[in-house]
C-alpha cells in the first residue's frame, strides 16, 4: 500500500472573523456577551444556548422528541476555548457536552440582532 498525501483545505476550515474579540461570562452565568471587531454585540442568554446546543446527546433527543421546550434557571458555569475555532460550555443542568464553534455563535448573535425577542421588541 503507497503513502499518499491527504488533500487539506486551503483556507482554515473555520471563518477566523468570526473569533469575537471579547467573551464575557455574566456573573451568575446568565448570559454570555459576545463583541466582535465590526461592531456587533450580543448578549446570548444561557437557556438559548442551552436550548440551541447541537452534541449528539441533545441531537438525538430532539430526533426522539424528548428535547425540552425549555430550561427555565438554567445558566452557564464554564467556558472553555477549544483549539482556537470554538468553546466548550457547560450548564448548572449538568450539561457539559456542548461545543459552540464560533462560527456557530456568531450566527446565533446575528439571528438574535435580527430577531429580537418580543419584549425587546415592544420597548
Amino acid at each position: 500500500m503507497a503513502n499518499h498525501a491527504i488533500e487539506l483545505p486551503s483556507p482554515p476550515p473555520f471563518d477566523p472573523n468570526a473569533i469575537p474579540d471579547s467573551a464575557i461570562l455574566s456573573r451568575g452565568g446568565t448570559e454570555l456577551r459576545l463583541l466582535w471587531r465590526d461592531g456587533l454585540s450580543v448578549a446570548l442568554p444561557a437557556e438559548h444556548l442551552r436550548l440551541r446546543c447541537r452534541c449528539a446527546w441533545c441531537t438525538r433527543d430532539r430526533v426522539v422528541d424528548r428535547f425540552p421546550e425549555a430550561f427555565p434557571g438554567v445558566a452557564i458555569t464554564r467556558v472553555e476555548p477549544m483549539g482556537g475555532y470554538a468553546v466548550h460550555i457547560a450548564f448548572t443542568d449538568g450539561h457539559a457536552r456542548g461545543i459552540f464553534p464560533w462560527t456557530y455563535l456568531r450566527a446565533l448573535a446575528a439571528e438574535a440582532v435580527d430577531n429580537p425577542p418580543a419584549t425587546a421588541q415592544a420597548a
